[in-house]
């Protein structure tokens, strides 16, 4: 792989990391800290709901594709969408979690809007930097890089919340999302082509992207891939302390080793993608999601062992990762020229909010039948995601 390849991946790799380390300290710390808490497993799942900028990012994807053209255009954008990312991170850290909850959420929702918007920038960005045989290369750094963000945010930090605290440590990661740019700052590429023109660009477009042949059978698929995992990835951390595991030990199964499980098969699963193509991987990696839930499910009618517990979250980040970088490389076959940014948006938009509505209702539906039920019922939902694939899904899409 030459220079300027590794450059790219570098640049790229590391922004998806900028993003998700916050992300993933949050996500992952909160639950934790709410069950040990007392707080009931259907609050804690509306916890789920601090990701709603990402849901609604689609509403200001036009204005960010509307004034966006060139390089320099794209890195402003990110560039300042960092930045107050990073500073609202940083007054996170001087709040009391007991005394200010309500204004820590608020901020969070906040600079989860600025990262929300960076994000529409940088896949937009990625999708007009790499070429069709170089899709899945770019899908794997994108994923990757919201893996390892995982394990620093979820794993790493976690580990060391009890050693440094919550302002430290906060302090901390709205500095690694400011020397996380650094890549970005010195990339350049000469070959990067601008989009044509001043393409007038209105909310319109997301009306218009469901006008194009054969979105129907990928927007289901886009709605279904996640949904056998995502209530399992909601509730394993509760699960988790249910059973006895401190807060060290969850962020090193959950976080570190869950996450490098996720960003090691997500590198494999562009390998497998580009070597036989879409139609099958969506088949093979359906498969290993409904392996995922059935394995849960009998673990859960007993008390676990460690052992099982961390053969269960290596399956669990496996198909996740597996599914991630699916999704994104699925999600370019339906990208119109100057519209980059609002149609991958889009398409992960609808992904994420169906995931994140299962991941709101999974407390409830643990509330009432158990973990084993929730399992369960994750496990039925795998089973329609492959059927699905199998019936809708028998010829290659496009670009295959």
């Amino acid at each position: 792989m030459n220079s300027k390849r590794t450059n790219k991946l570098l640049t790229f790799f590391s922004l998806y990391i900028a993003q998700s380390v916050p992300m993933s300290l949050f996500s992952t710390l909160l639950p934790v800290l709410m069950r040990q808490g007392n707080f009931s497993l259907s609050t804690i799942g509306l916890l789920q709901l601090i990701k709603l900028p990402w849901i609604l990012k689609v509403f200001w994807a036009p204005f960010v594709d509307k004034r966006t053209s060139d390089l320099g255009s794209y890195k402003r954008w990110i560039f300042s969408s960092e930045m107050v990312y990073a500073v609202l991170i940083f007054w996170v850290a001087f709040l009391d979690l007991s005394t200010n909850f309500t204004n820590i959420f608020i901020l969070i929702i906040l600079s989860f809007i600025a990262s929300a918007t960076q994000d529409i920038a940088t896949d937009a960005l990625t999708a007009l930097s790499f070429n069709h045989r170089e899709e899945s290369l770019g899908n794997s750094m994108q994923s990757m890089g919201s893996f390892t963000g995982s394990l620093v945010g979820g794993g790493l930090l976690l580990l060391h919340y009890k050693l440094i605290g919550w302002n430290a440590l906060l302090i901390s990661v709205s500095l690694f999302v400011v020397l996380a740019l650094i890549p970005l700052f010195i990339y350049k590429d000469k070959k990067f082509t601008p989009k044509h023109g001043k393409t007038p660009i209105s909310m319109k477009d997301l009306y218009l992207f469901f006008h194009q042949k054969g979105v129907a059978k990928q927007l289901i698929f886009l709605i279904l891939c996640y949904s056998g995992i995502i209530g399992i990835l909601a509730m394993v951390k509760p699960f988790m302390v249910d059973l006895g595991y401190k807060t060290g030990e969850i962020g090193f199964m959950f976080g570190i080793f869950g996450s490098l499980c996720g960003c090691l098969f997500s590198y494999i699963g562009g390998y497998v993608i580009r070597s036989i193509g879409r139609f099958y991987s969506r088949i093979i990696f359906a498969c290993a999601v409904l392996v995922t839930t059935l394995f849960f499910y009998f673990m859960s009618l007993t008390t676990p062992g460690t052992i099982a517990l961390y053969v269960a979250i290596f399956c669990l980040w496996a198909s996740y990762g597996l599914s991630a970088v699916l999704v994104n490389t699925v999600a370019m076959d339906f990208l119109r020229d100057g519209r980059e940014g609002t149609d991958f948006t889009l398409q992960t938009v609808i992904a994420h909010l169906s995931s994140m509505l299962i991941a709101v209702c999974s407390g409830k539906v643990a509330d009432l039948l158990g973990y084993s039920g929730l399992f369960l019922v994750e496990t039925g939902l795998a089973v329609i995601s492959l059927v699905y694939i199998l019936v809708f899904f028998k010829k290659p899409v496009r670009h295959e």
